[in-house]
């Protein structure tokens, strides 16, 4: 189990960010074979909410240069898309490509046998080491980083706090403090999007940086089970942060029924306040809203002590290879071009980028979005902590069902902590993990 503070480290000494913003160019003179001409067909799965343009203009790419043409497919999101996953690979009826999560869900789909081994790929020597530890099992890399690394945290309507004469919050009392305000000035406090279930997670993933920092061994010790959420304060304070947003009136009256475009449309016209979200969701405004992009800005969510205020991490999801494809050398073909810098530029050019590629020698522009300013100054500090998910090899699937309970009263934070435990102590056996 790797260390909170070797992690860590690897982001600062990699420069998971400052890299990309040098533009070192380790990658600069590997030479792509550009001479096949037997036409394939690679097919590639992907959630239904990733954004498409990217993906389909480096196809485009690749179908020109290689003669290798990609036909996309969509799966749904949340845990029906976990389950559509895990159904497909076990029936053997998979894409080439399957676009999906990296950390701790990787590890529950048993990826050793059903995805092939990149570690010894030439390509893979510019993916930066802090993803591929996301992505590797028993000493095996198993994907590419299928986008940018994200940020959990709070997204909050900037024009709006200045009118109410409102700071950033350091803890969580000062954000509580900022929803009344906001409340009593008749807008929501905080957006609840619901209608979407994964979305009633955040508060809870989003704590993780305030959960390690008053207790730095939490990830290992709950890995081997020598401790509990709904036993350690510090874990358990994540549920009751979520339990108390409903209780004291924050959210949106119909947040049970409300999408994640319903709630980034209330903060970018400023009806809703502050939106616990990851940063992935700037990537909508910048396209929906290009008018307001400079209204939003971006906080870490606060935890109880002013002076260890930092930045929860994701990294990118990663894009695989299924074991049964017939088209190996296309697919690997695939990879390489989808990261090297001509296949990272061409997929960045229709977005505008949320945080760093996981890829060595690679530039973003000079001009980002504010709340992408927000998010980089905490890279740069190395005030960040990956979220649990990469730092144990545990995340329950049963999560999302769970917070919106917590998140709706439906139950209290004990009980979901409670819960929440129950999920980990089936995972954990499944995977065989020791302890459990």
């Amino acid at each position: 189990m790797l260390k909170k503070r070797k992690i860590l480290a690897g982001f600062i000494q990699i420069g998971l960010f400052i890299s990309i913003m040098t533009g070192c160019s380790s990658n600069a003179g590997r030479i792509i074979n550009h001479t096949d001409t037997k036409e394939v067909t690679v097919t590639i799965l992907f959630d239904s909410q990733i954004e498409q343009d990217g993906i389909r203009a480096v196809a485009a790419n690749i179908e020109k240069k290689y003669h290798i043409k990609t036909e996309i497919e969509t799966r749904p999101t949340g845990v029906e898309g976990h389950q559509m996953i895990k159904t497909r690979l076990a029936t053997g009826d998979m894409t080439d490509l399957v676009f999906y999560n990296s950390g701790s869900l990787l590890q529950a789909l048993n990826p050793e046998e059903y995805f092939v081994d990149l570690k010894n790929e030439p390509f893979m020597m510019d993916v930066l080491e802090p993803f591929k530890k996301s992505v590797t099992v028993n000493d095996k890399v198993f994907g590419v980083p299928g986008g940018n690394a994200l940020a959990g945290g709070w997204l909050y309507n900037k024009k709006v706090y200045k009118e109410l004469g409102l700071s950033i919050p350091k803890t969580w009392k000062e954000l509580m403090d900022n929803s009344e305000k906001i409340k009593a000035a008749g807008k929501t406090a905080v957006i609840g999007t619901y209608k979407e279930n994964w979305t009633s997670q955040l508060i809870v993933l989003a704590d993780n940086h305030n959960v390690m920092a008053e207790t730095p061994t939490f990830a290992e010790d709950l890995t081997v089970h020598k401790v509990n959420i709904a036993t350690t304060p510090a874990a358990l304070r994540s549920y009751e942060k979520l339990s108390e947003v409903f209780q004291k009136g924050y959210l949106n009256s119909d947040f049970q029924s409300t999408s994640t475009n319903d709630g980034l449309k209330m903060l970018a016209e400023g009806s809703g306040v502050q939106y616990p979200s990851m940063s992935i969701g700037l990537i909508a405004i910048a396209k929906q809203y290009p008018d307001q992009v400079d209204d939003i800005g971006f906080f870490p969510q606060p935890g109880d002590n002013p002076d260890s205020n930092g930045l929860t991490v994701f990294m990118p999801a990663a894009i695989y290879i299924n074991k049964n494809t017939q088209n190996l050398d296309a697919a690997k073909k695939w990879l390489e071009y989808f990261i090297s810098p001509e296949g990272v530029k061409t997929y960045q050019a229709s977005k505008s980028p949320i945080g760093p590629f996981a890829i060595k020698g690679l530039k973003v522009p000079n001009q980002v979005m504010p709340a992408v300013e927000d998010i980089l100054t905490y890279f740069e500090s190395g005030k960040i902590t990956p979220a649990l998910e990469y730092l144990s090899p545990l995340k329950g699937p049963n999560l999302p069902q769970i917070t919106a309970k917590v998140g709706s009263g439906t139950i209290s934070a004990k009980q979901g902590a409670q819960l929440y435990d129950q999920d980990l102590e089936k995972q954990a056996k499944q995977l065989g993990l020791k302890g459990w």
